[in-house]
């Protein structure tokens, strides 16, 4: 792996990356739900807010670009979402999926990044796929948050198709939600006009409006609004753990899976900071203070692209686009609700990857020499060195790639998965616990390996004959299997499919999704161990 590293230069390797990941987004299994080919038929359906018709292509249809909620323009910026105005007479033609909500394209030769798709501030759809042959079925339903660090992505993306679930029984929803500085800016007076003296979080509020939605709607479609799962990675899977924070989500899904993602660190306030530090309030105030924006109605005045050139002012550069504890959508922060029990208690499905970081993080931040590597360890760990050290050993320069990559996995994601596994079952909620380490087949996988998003594509089944190699698609069938038995009773296990033992502190048991599917234990104890420390003391 050294040799490998060191004969690559950044950029050549950073278009490698880039191919393949294109090449995942952009060959999906099937065309079903893609496109509308020429033998589909439409199909027609009555929602709350008018008919809508959709696609029909070998058993599935396809409902594409259903707007959830009005547009969050104009006066409706920097709002909790409203309800969508019905359509009365006309028919919705959902054949086509609606704009990507307002964000900055992934810069040139970006791992994730992909071909520019249009954006707009009215982005609120979501897109449905059904293989229920009418409204009485009641299938198990799975509502898809899309990651991309709350920033970028959209519900839209190919290797997000929700055919393969939906032959296997369940009803997909794909969705929407607001980003970046109109999805989680926070400021004085916006909060003084809420009446519950509330901002910053409105991609939280998209996503309980979409569930509002679905818990509405979703019966025509064949689905059981009493069996909603949800389900994310890496920002996705962040929302998915903050859904199930908020008491706006109680009641509206009842199973949960984290891929990749938790909010179980310190998070910050809307108006309270801790010391040398800004408050939610005071970041949005100096990011529209700097594009002058003074009073609700300059800020409302701005257009959406002058919003996000300010992101490239100093000020746009300290922006940071998270949730925040406003004491409405989150009375307090989420790992403060799982050990109170305030959150939504549901059963949960949680894991993470073993090479999360090499589609993450640049070759060029890895230290080559055992002193760069000393010295980065001192500043990221501090006197918690010698912990560290025994928990990645390092004596010569070729381990340092490993240990660089598997320390910041290990920090960023697995001891949040390890946690929300920890936290739901001592809440008395069934919880399973994976870790999975396939390596997807490309030109750059022995640099890859289990790269962070790697597993989405095997979850959602989307691995279809002539794609891959025998064990990626028998991997696929098993992961989309275990997902979809996960939606439809809340224990991912059925007929021949490998045993998956429910997640204990005592067992520590987790299930393995490599080449060869099955149970492990105590999964990286001592390096989660050590961060958990960390996390505890608030300095992950």
């Amino acid at each position: 792996m050294r040799r490998d590293f060191r004969h690559h230069p950044a950029r050549a390797l950073a278009r490698v990356l880039r191919a393949v990941l294109l090449a995942v987004l952009l060959a999906p299994p099937s065309t079903a739900g893609l496109g509308a080919p020429l033998h589909a038929q439409e199909t027609r359906v009555e929602i709350a807010s008018g008919n809508v018709d959709g696609v029909l292509v070998d058993g599935i249809r396809s409902y594409k670009g259903i707007p959830f909620a009005a547009p969050p323009v104009g006066d409706r910026r920097w709002k909790p979402p409203q309800p969508v105005e019905a359509w009365g007479r006309r028919t919705l033609r959902a054949h086509s999926f609606g704009p990507e909500c307002m964000q900055t394209p992934y810069g040139a030769g970006s791992f994730f990044g992909g071909p520019p798709a249009p954006t707009a501030e009215d982005c609120l759809y979501l897109n449905v796929w059904t293989a229920a042959a009418d409204a009485s079925e009641r299938r198990p339903v799975m509502v898809w948050i899309h990651g991309g660090a709350l920033t970028r992505g959209s519900g839209s993306t190919g290797i997000y198709d929700g055919t393969a679930l939906a032959e296997k029984g369940a009803v997909v929803v794909t969705i929407n939600y607001r980003l970046g500085p109109f999805g989680y800016l926070a400021h004085p007076l916006l909060s003084a006009e809420s009446e519950h003296g509330s901002s910053g979080n409105y991609g939280v509020l998209d996503q309980v409006a979409a569930l509002e939605w679905v818990r509405d709607n979703i019966a025509a479609f064949g689905g059981d609004p009493e069996r909603v799962t949800i389900f994310g990675e890496s920002a996705g899977s962040w929302s998915v753990n903050t859904l199930m924070a908020t008491p706006l989500a109680a009641g509206l899904f009842h199973r949960a899976i984290g891929q990749s993602g938790g909010r179980f660190g310190p998070m910050i306030r809307l108006s309270e900071a801790p010391e040398g530090g800004r408050s939610a309030e005071a970041i949005g105030a100096a990011f529209l203070g700097a594009l002058g924006a003074e009073t609700l109605e300059d800020m409302r005045r701005l257009s959406a692209a002058s919003v996000m050139a300010g992101l490239d002012t100093p000020a746009g550069r300290r922006f940071r686009t998270a949730e925040n504890v406003d004491g409405w959508v989150l009375p307090t922060d989420v790992s403060t609700a799982f050990a109170d029990g305030t959150h939504n208690n549901v059963p949960v499905l949680v894991g993470f990857n073993a090479d999360e970081m090499t589609s993450l993080s640049s070759p060029r931040s890895v230290p080559e020499t055992l002193d760069a590597w000393r010295e980065w360890v001192a500043g990221r760990v501090g006197d918690d060195a010698e912990r560290f050290d025994a928990a990645y050993p390092v004596v010569e320069e070729g381990e340092i790639f490993d240990a660089f990559m598997r320390s910041r996995g290990d920090a960023l994601f697995g001891i949040q998965m390890r946690t929300w596994a920890r936290a739901s079952e001592a809440a008395g909620a069934a919880a399973w616990l994976y870790y999975f380490t396939h390596e997807p087949p490309g030109p750059a996988k022995g640099y890859l390996k289990s790269y962070h998003a790697a597993e989405i594509v095997y979850a959602f089944g989307n691995v279809g004959p002539g794609e891959r190699e025998d064990v990626d698609r028998e991997l696929s069938q098993t992961m989309s299997s275990y997902w979809v038995n996960f939606a439809a009773s809340g224990d991912p296990n059925g007929p021949r499919l490998p045993p998956w033992p429910a997640y204990t502190r005592d067992s520590e048991a987790h299930l393995v999704l490599g080449p060869t599917v099955g149970v492990g234990s105590e999964l990286r104890a001592a390096q989660l161990d050590f961060w958990e420390g960390r996390l505890r003391a608030g300095t992950p």
